[in-house]
């Protein structure tokens, strides 16, 4: 090759940025494919366009604009039969995810969750005019939390919660443990997992005043009242009800900065038994902060939300944990690319002379 030609080779282009630029295109197109239903309509039979249109009351035309932006996505493929002469027309089949996750009616049906963020997307084309107002409050958009705006956020990602608490209770041992404490536990998802699985244990789920309300409702629902109560409470201030041997805080941890998250870890330390164990689960950055994406962008959302929340670092929730006086600390990857999990133990008690 000539330097010419590996100069070429090199030079950049601006095909990445753009795709950047334009990727909230690919938000609205599945924002559009969930409203028109048009993954259940695909699993119940409507598997050609032509079938997509009556399914679907849109026009010809847009059912085209939207199964080619599917296809060019991978939330549809061309099913095998496609190539078969005998069919007048081809046949279309959802990808594996998108079958499992949003075909309306199913028990795994994550339409709410993958929207939840939908009414935020106004905000997020401020953002210039957000940071530069330089406000922002302790718990943010919580603050003004109500009874039914609790119930509207969890029905949105209690079915993402579930999924991750059973994740929890398969990779986690907890035999033997007896009181687990759910700091922030919204719908009850790892308590109410976690004494399923474990006869011996109760749980607590301690979380602000508007959200248990919405949490009792699923803990009635699961059938465990007798094992799972709740304490109305901001969990950010103010010491723990103990003693536990178990502490979960999971999935809010860029709503609040780095003061707050090691303050929260100490006080479990301390309402924690000697050899009780944290479980701190999140969206935690590597310690170059180089990825997750996902971990920056929810450290972003709390601009959007109001909040001083920020994204953590790996090595800085180690070290709220380590700070705190837990031993044997170690963070591993819960869910691939999204959720990591810091692990601490409280040592016993050194004996005084």
């Amino acid at each position: 090759m000539s330097d010419q030609q590996e100069m070429t080779a090199r030079r950049p282009d601006t095909t990445r940025l753009q795709g950047i630029a334009r990727a909230y295109t690919q938000s609205a197109v599945l924002f559009a494919a969930i409203d028109a239903e048009l993954f259940t309509h695909v699993r119940n039979g409507a598997v050609t366009e032509t079938a997509l249109v009556e399914a679907t009351g849109l026009r010809p035309i847009d059912v085209n604009r939207l199964v080619s932006c599917a296809l060019t996505m991978d939330l549809l493929r061309w099913s095998d039969t496609s190539s078969t002469p005998e069919l007048s027309e081809p046949e279309l089949v959802n990808a594996p995810d998108v079958d499992a996750y949003l075909v309306k009616g199913e028990a795994r049906y994550a339409g709410p969750w993958m929207t939840f963020t939908r009414p935020d997307v106004p905000k997020w084309f401020e953002m210039t005019e957000l940071m530069r107002d330089q406000r922002g409050t302790h718990l943010g958009m919580y603050e003004e939390l109500t009874v039914e705006s609790a119930r509207k956020y969890h029905q949105a990602t209690s079915s993402i919660g579930f999924g991750a608490a059973r994740r929890f209770v398969k990779t986690v041992d907890l035999r033997g443990r007896r009181h687990l404490l759910d700091l922030g536990g919204g719908s009850g998802a790892y308590s109410i997992t976690a004494v399923e699985r474990f006869e011996e244990l109760r749980a607590t789920v301690l979380d602000l005043p508007p959200v248990v309300v919405a949490t009792k409702e699923y803990i009635e629902d699961a059938g465990v009242s007798d094992r799972v109560d709740t304490v109305g409470a901001d969990f950010t201030v103010g010491e723990f009800p103990g003693p536990v041997d178990v502490v979960v805080m999971a999935s809010n941890l860029p709503i609040y900065d780095g003061e707050v998250i090691a303050g929260v870890v100490a006080r479990a330390f301390r309402v924690l038994e000697s050899g009780g164990e944290m479980h701190l689960i999140g969206e935690m950055l590597t310690d170059d902060r180089t990825g997750p994406i996902d971990a920056a962008m929810w450290g972003m959302n709390e601009l959007i939300c109001g909040s001083l929340g920020r994204s953590h670092t790996e090595g800085e929730c180690a070290g709220y944990f380590e700070a705190a006086g837990f031993t044997d600390v170690e963070v591993t990857e819960f869910v691939p690319g999204v959720l990591s999990r810091c692990f601490g133990i409280k040592p016993p008690a050194v004996p005084q002379r």
